[in-house]
């Protein structure tokens, strides 16, 4: 079940209304705003206009929607990251992020707050930690805390917690950026790799043989493949790194040498296969790709399956 599924679930059980009324409130919603909403979008304004509040109600990160503005979850510090220095449009600062679960799902979270930050730098935040977060937004699929946002330790216990983060089984056409999804589409273009340098050690981006951390290196060679994917309902550029490029039945000769690679290039285009990833937004072109984290081959006997069940 998806976001939006959920939301119409809640919406439904708040208000007593029958889901498909709600999802034509939606629909007419949607069509009076020109369709410059998304559905999510379109049923928190429904939600509202039906008198529910979700501002004050505590929900589960499987629940968290898209665009929200007040979202209060409880959960527990699985990993924390470093703080980060940033420099942006002549202003500096530095972002603390970690990240949340509890038992539905789990979620990165951001914070911009010196306040928040420094709970974090004096040890009050730490891997392990039940807490409670109040008035957070929801972009991008991750939580993000600002000054109006607040945080605070918890006495609850969380015993058990999702390590995974939800996948959903969507077209292309419908993921959004910081998603994780599930599709089934086919290779229509391969680009030729390209390659960088790692340390051994750390596994970080070396520079003319040096680490940031480790200083002078040995460094050795990683690649990226960029494939198109196309299922039908959009196009989207992908990326594949390390060993998941072996999975389309390259060798380490093929993806190191483009001499090489250029011989088996077109062989890989056409192939249908089952692509795992997380959707991100590059900044640069205001376009949406595809971070490939597995692929599977498609099973053909499943598949019969699954239509003729749908043929009854």
């Amino acid at each position: 079940m998806d976001n939006y599924e959920k939301l119409l679930d809640r919406i439904s059980k708040s208000s007593g209304l029958e889901k498909e009324e709600i999802e034509r409130k939606v629909e007419a919603k949607k069509a009076k705003l020109s369709g410059l909403i998304s559905k999510e979008g379109a049923a928190q304004i429904v939600a509202a206009e039906l008198g529910i509040n979700f501002d004050l109600e505590r929900m589960k990160i499987s629940e968290l929607v898209e665009g929200m503005k007040k979202a209060n979850v409880l959960g527990k510090i699985v990993q924390l990251n470093p703080i980060k220095n940033y420099s942006k449009n002549g202003r500096e600062g530095k972002i603390g992020s970690f990240t949340l679960a509890d038992e539905s799902s789990n979620i990165r979270t951001v914070l911009w707050d010196t306040n928040h930050i420094s709970m974090i730098e004096n040890g009050k935040l730490k891997e392990g930690s039940v807490i409670e977060i109040s008035n957070a937004a929801i972009r991008n699929n991750e939580l993000h805390l600002s000054s109006f946002a607040d945080i605070k330790e918890s006495k609850e216990k969380i015993e058990s917690v999702a390590l995974q983060r939800l996948i959903s089984e969507k077209k292309l056409i419908e993921a959004k950026s910081g998603e994780i999804i599930k599709t089934r589409a086919f290779i229509v273009g391969s680009f030729e790799p390209r390659y960088f340098d790692v340390c051994p050690k750390c596994g970080k981006k070396a520079i003319e043989n040096e680490c940031k951390e480790h200083g002078a290196i040995t460094p050795e060679k990683r690649a990226v493949l960029s494939i198109t994917l196309d299922d039908g309902t959009e196009t989207i550029r992908s990326s594949l790194f390390g060993e998941t490029i072996k999975i389309l039945g390259l060798t380490n000769e093929q993806i190191f040498s483009l001499e090489e690679f250029n011989k088996i290039k077109n062989s890989i285009i056409g192939e249908e296969k089952i692509f795992t990833g997380q959707i991100k937004n590059n900044a640069m072109y205001n376009t949406n790709e595809l971070s490939i984290n597995s692929i599977e081959s498609i099973n053909t006997e499943a598949l019969a399956l699954e239509l003729e069940s749908k043929i009854k």
